[in-house]
């Protein structure tokens, strides 16, 4: 079994639902007593929630190249950045590494196209519904359509993220905000949508509509735990 490098705490709510996942994936294929081997190096989120909101993506690249080298040293095998807006700096992570990154939108785009859809809707931080580095990616790499919410819907996506599930609040309310914006979102033709920050799926699931969700926090995990038993 392959040991797989965890840079979590992004935020710690979600990184808990990973380690969860890709123990009970390891468990479920091998049985027994059996779990992941993981190295897991969590953040102080405050630290990159100020980078973020400052547009200081160096500075918050600076600190998770450092922790995924500690990763590394540790003795990962290969590295998740157990977050979908960090991804931004995924690029420079890796170049600082000499491990490879699963990235979480391959991950999450070979899932979409083994279920032929071809359009779908992106919830997620301003940052990643905004720019180009996540819905690109899917976009140029995978042949997909990505819609995002209207301008208004964003700031509601973004605000609960960080106001609410970031801080474990899960509320009824938010949950009835975000499925209207995933109706709208299947409104404009989506045929799917992409829980594409990894606290959503705290709030909405799959039971909660009819519309396909994509659960980034789980594709993630579930891919690495296959990595991880590949031989």
């Amino acid at each position: 079994m392959r040991t797989i490098g965890l840079l979590g705490g992004m935020s710690w709510e979600s990184t808990l639902t990973y380690y969860r996942l890709i123990n009970e994936a390891v468990k479920d294929q091998l049985g027994g007593l059996h779990s992941a081997k993981i190295c897991l190096y969590s953040v102080d989120f405050s630290e990159i929630e100020k980078h973020q909101h400052a547009e200081n993506w160096l500075a918050a690249a600076e600190i998770l190249v450092n922790a995924a080298r500690s990763v590394e040293k540790a003795g990962a095998d290969f590295l998740l950045i157990c977050t979908n807006t960090m991804h931004k700096v995924a690029a420079e992570i890796e170049a600082g590494i000499g491990i490879p990154v699963l990235h979480i939108a391959d991950a999450t785009a070979e899932v979409i196209l083994s279920e032929n859809i071809r359009t779908v809707g992106l919830l997620g931080t301003g940052f990643t519904m905004e720019q180009d580095f996540y819905k690109g990616r899917l976009q140029e790499q995978y042949g997909l359509n990505v819609i995002i919410p209207e301008v208004n819907d964003r700031k509601v996506v973004h605000q609960i993220i960080y106001e609410e599930l970031c801080l474990g609040k899960v509320e009824p309310e938010s949950r009835q905000k975000y499925l209207k914006i995933i109706n709208a979102l299947s409104g404009k033709g989506a045929e799917g949508v992409i829980l594409g920050c990894t606290e959503i799926a705290l709030l909405v699931n799959q039971k909660d509509t009819t519309v396909p969700l994509f659960d980034t926090t789980a594709i993630h995990a579930r891919k690495a735990a296959q990595m991880a038993l590949k031989s």
